[in-house]
């Protein structure tokens, strides 16, 4: 007789509570609890030191004398797992959420009750999601645009010259400049630049790197001194001056003016044959975003005929309870940039709370159809699509791809990094299948 796995040797009661939600309450028994903790034990020997002892020879009392915490933890990971994989295959139930309601705290040779409070997938009716038609207009390219792209590049690649005018908005100003800002003892040297500097440059243009100091200059001269008030955002990057006001004196230096490039300047810098060459190259760009565009356009109206064709049905409450409350928090991080924007989100908490939970509802109203879809049409994510997502995502945080992956482990990113692709998958799918 071939020996239970510990996902069959858990006992399980399942529990109805609510048309989508079960309690599932497992039970390790004694029996199991000792063999899986030498098997745990077993397996820390083998990689642990233990003074006195050969590599995976320390007795199984000394390991868990030494790590017993460490064991602990591992013990609560593997029948986690174990039940996991009971409900996902043995019980056949279709589980969107999971969490434990109370921490339950194992004691080692003893016998290991705990719960998970599951959420199923709502029964959906079958609908039509292939060969729908929407009508999204093609996007052509609007030679203005093109122009302006063009012209981004000729500012782009322009150089400065020494002017002896006023300076006009978009002028470049070399300058000395100091202010009223007391620095504190440890301050970065990003915030002294921002405070006071030397043979620096001023653009006369937006973003302003001094706040107000395009409409303080414009029209100042070489040699002469202005002052002025810079109000730095609540949020500004530079916590030392986030709501603050700071006075600047400023001493120009000399006016700097953008000398433009003729089409045949401008053509030498890109080392281009000429000025076709740069508009073509532009234009080939604009195509693919208005694609692009159309693209996401087709997919909204495909969803929004699916949605309608789908009709009302239960949202899993766990979960939506927790996709509310992530959206409440991205709300808050939004809005929230000082003490007041704190106290003032908590003065409208409930209507906060309410329109987070409109948001959350239809993203998991989205994402169980599309769930749905991907079960029927067997779309699903495979590991190295997961690892390519992870690659990319490294390069814009500049981390390692493992560390990365680390992290996303730890605080459960990865499931919603695999739901995210699987998203996308199916959205794409729908897309494909609409009718020219």
């Amino acid at each position: 007789m071939a020996k239970q796995t510990l996902s069959q040797a858990l006992v399980l009661e399942v529990r109805e509570d609510g048309a989508l939600c079960r309690n599932c309450d497992f039970t390790v028994s004694v029996d199991r609890m000792k063999a899986e903790t030498s098997v745990a034990c077993q397996a820390f020997a083998n990689y642990v030191s233990v003074p006195g002892f050969r590599r995976g020879k320390a007795p199984e009392a000394m390991i868990i004398k030494r790590f017993e915490s460490d064991l602990k933890d591992e013990l609560k990971r593997r029948f986690m797992s174990a039940a996991f994989e009971r409900l996902a295959d043995g019980e056949k139930l279709e589980v969107v959420y999971c969490r434990m309601p109370e921490e339950s705290a194992i004691e080692l040779g003893k016998e290991y009750k705990f719960t998970l409070r599951i959420d199923l997938a709502p029964t959906i009716a079958d609908f039509e999601y292939k060969g729908l038609e929407v009508d999204v207009p093609a996007v052509e390219v609007d030679e203005k645009e093109l122009n302006e792209r063009v012209e981004q590049y000729r500012k782009m690649y322009a150089e400065f010259a020494e002017v002896t005018e006023a300076a006009a908005k978009e002028d470049m100003l070399k300058v000395d400049y100091t202010s009223d800002f007391e620095l504190p003892e440890d301050a970065e040297a990003s915030l002294k630049r921002q405070v006071k500097a030397e043979s620096t440059f001023l653009w006369l243009a937006e973003p302003e790197y001094l706040p107000g100091c395009v409409d303080a200059l414009v029209g100042a001269e070489a040699g002469k001194e202005y002052t002025f008030d810079s109000v730095y955002p609540a949020d500004y990057r530079e916590a030392a001056l986030a709501g603050k006001t700071v006075k600047y004196t400023v001493k120009v230096v000399s006016v700097q003016r953008r000398k433009e490039l003729t089409d045949e300047e401008l053509a030498a810098k890109l080392r281009l044959d000429n000025i076709d060459k740069l508009r073509d190259m532009l234009k080939s760009g604009l195509q693919a975003e208005a694609e692009g565009k159309r693209r996401e356009a087709v997919r909204t109206a495909v969803y929004e005929k699916i949605s309608a064709a789908v009709g009302d049905f239960e949202l899993p409450g766990g979960l939506l309870e927790a996709e509310t409350d992530e959206a409440l928090q991205r709300k808050a991080q939004e809005i929230v940039k000082s003490e007041a924007d704190a106290e003032e989100f908590k003065k409208n908490m409930e209507q906060h709370r309410a329109d987070a939970k409109v948001e959350a509802s239809a993203k998991l109203r989205r994402e169980l159809i599309f769930r749905k879809i991907a079960k029927l049409e067997n779309i699903t994510v495979s590991a190295a699509e997961v690892d390519r997502e992870i690659e990319m995502m490294s390069r814009y945080y500049r981390k390692k791809p493992a560390e990365l992956r680390s992290i996303m482990e730890k605080n459960g990113a990865i499931e919603a990094l695999q739901g995210e692709i699987l998203n996308n998958k199916v959205w794409n799918f729908v897309a494909d299948a609409v009718k020219a």
